[in-house]
């Protein structure tokens, strides 16, 4: 007999931003802003509203898990065959916000997805912070 490993692995980022956890928060939840840096939407920052990622490849399909104004943010991330979440977490300092991104549910199996992810979430980080840097 055969087991099969069901241990997840996760993608982590986190950096240190110089702007304030409510500046970080305009970015990500405001569908226009999200646009920006992420990926076209229909995102409304209220628990259990179901919205879409939409980009050339494809779109994904989300859920709102949790909304905690200016500290934390988690949503469902399904798209082929990948069920993950990722959760957001501001956590202010003396020169900023520490920013924590964490994507979680990739199975042994999806290798090519969880590479995609690793090197993904870092663009998308470098938008995000050009962003943060032309807003008010």
């Amino acid at each position: 007999m055969t087991e099969t490993s069901t241990e997840t692995r996760s993608v982590v980022v986190e950096r240190e931003i110089p702007f304030p956890p409510e500046k970080i928060w305009r970015a990500l939840t405001q569908p226009h802003l999200i646009a920006d840096w992420l990926m076209k939407n229909d995102f409304v920052p209220v628990v259990d509203h179901r919205f879409k990622l939409s980009a050339d490849w494809g779109s994904v399909d989300c859920q709102v898990l949790e909304v905690e104004p200016n500290k934390t943010l988690s949503y469902t991330w399904a798209a082929y065959d990948l069920a993950s979440v990722v959760t957001w977490t501001l956590t202010p300092t003396s020169a900023g916000t520490h920013l924590r991104m964490e994507q979680s549910g990739f199975r042994p199996d999806q290798r090519q997805a969880y590479g995609g992810a690793r090197s993904g979430w870092q663009q998308f980080f470098a938008k995000l912070e050009q962003v943060l840097a032309r807003i008010e």
